[in-house]
């Protein structure tokens, strides 16, 4: 069995040595295979990636092989599509090759200065575009520094300085594109995240009573980390209680619907979920039916997101169309569903933010493409008496976007863990 389905097929995290190797094969996948296409889509003959050491451009840092942390001294890499023959060379103006996909074109000897030979690689292809990673609406795609831009044009002949572009669609569709062997892997990645979950919410961690919210924050940070893994944002968890002023509102006690919003890093790949318990009450074996309809509620929210996913339809539009249903049916949404995969807040299409429900300018009017994973983000709020505020159940599950529409990549929660008793959650 390849490394790769060992990934896949099995919970266990492979060592820091294998796990290189998946990612080294995954990128040179990615290379071969998906970025021609994505040149070829945008138009882009030539992309030139530019970063120094420990000042990486986000793209770049999705570039380098396992066994380079960070870039070396000043990294820049040029990828030309030939339009004859649709072929893309890989090249790197560096002392050394960047892994065993990007070639060194550096002659020392000949361009002491690396500006030079940068240009004598466009002299000698003569693109017809030049694109930097430069970009107003996405973080991930603005990656050049400006003192590297400003070198980098200082040196191009003004011939070519009229040909340089934005790369931001070619940046955004490396970034976004979930490849054929990446989703082999996520499956594993979504269901490690959601035992955490319910292991962090069982009696094995929390003690009514005693154990705090801020405890089992540090659980799952300490878990995280103890399995292998790592996470790209501190985790969080949110009681919330009817009544008020009866008890410490950092101790978990009987009757409190618990949320917890985690996320883990693995093989370049990101999660995050949001799901919740409920503490019984002595006598209780269930949790109360206005809990259950609340979340029930939220599911409903998430059934009309997902109803709305159509290839080339704008963040937006999405948006304002599940509201609109959402709230005819008397449901009471907040929707912020972002990308998923190199980021946690990936390149993408945004569907909302949390006080953006209106419409995201930007990253709201980019249009949804096929082969893309997403956070499936939102909350819907349910008043029940005894509660000062309506309770909000807040929901998030990874899911995939392809030709055949739109999946969970593991399931999502369809009801509430329970404490001390633990339920299956996952459909």
């Amino acid at each position: 069995m390849s490394l790769l389905l060992a990934a896949a097929s099995q919970a266990q995290v492979l060592s820091v040595r294998d796990q290189a190797t998946v990612v080294n094969e995954l990128l040179a996948d990615r290379f071969e295979h998906l970025l021609p296409a994505a040149m070829e889509q945008t138009g882009i003959d030539m992309w030139v990636v530019v970063a120094r050491e420990y000042n990486e451009d986000p793209v770049l840092k999705t570039m380098l092989p396992a066994e380079w942390l960070n870039a070396r001294r000043r990294t820049i890499l040029v990828f030309y599509r030939d339009g004859k023959s649709g072929k893309v060379e890989r090249l790197a103006v560096a002392r050394y090759n960047v892994g065993k996909s990007i070639t060194a074109a550096w002659d020392m000897k000949k361009f002491p200065d690396q500006w030079a030979a940068l240009v004598d690689i466009i002299k000698q292809r003569n693109p017809v575009k030049i694109a930097l990673n430069t970009s107003a609406n996405f973080g991930h795609a603005d990656g050049i520094d400006h003192t590297e831009y400003t070198e980098l044009l200082a040196a191009l002949p003004a011939d070519y300085k009229r040909r340089v572009v934005s790369a931001e669609p070619l940046a955004v569709r490396w970034l976004e594109t979930r490849t054929e062997r990446e989703m082999q892997i996520y499956p594993q990645l979504v269901n490690a995240t959601h035992k955490i979950i319910e292991e962090g919410f069982s009696e094995r961690v929390i003690t009514p009573g005693i154990t705090t919210a801020d405890d089992v924050v540090w659980w799952f940070r300490q878990k995280i980390r103890d399995l292998g893994y790592d996470t790209w944002f501190h985790p969080s968890v949110e009681i919330q209680r009817q009544g008020k002023g009866l008890a410490n509102p950092d101790i978990i006690i009987p009757g409190d619907l618990l949320h917890v919003d985690i996320g883990i890093t693995y093989l370049r790949l990101n999660t995050d979920i949001q799901q919740h318990a409920y503490v019984l009450k002595p006598g209780e074996t269930a949790a109360p039916k206005a809990l259950v309809q609340a979340f029930a509620n939220a599911n409903r929210v998430q059934d009309i997101l997902l109803s709305q996913f159509q290839q080339g339809r704008s963040g937006n539009q999405m948006l304002a169309a599940a509201l609109r249903q959402a709230t005819a049916e008397n449901l009471q949404p907040t929707i912020y569903t972002h990308p998923i995969g190199y980021h946690g807040h990936a390149a993408g299409p945004a569907i909302g933010m949390w006080d953006m429900q209106g419409g995201v300018p930007g990253t709201g009017d980019e249009q949804l493409r096929y082969r893309t994973a997403y956070s499936i983000e939102l909350n819907a709020a349910t008043a029940i008496p005894g509660y000062q505020e309506p309770v909000r159940i807040m929901l998030e599950e990874d899911a995939y976007f392809d030709e055949s529409g739109i999946r969970y990549i593991n399931g999502r929660q369809k009801e509430l863990l329970l404490l001390p008793r633990r339920a299956p959650n996952v459909e």
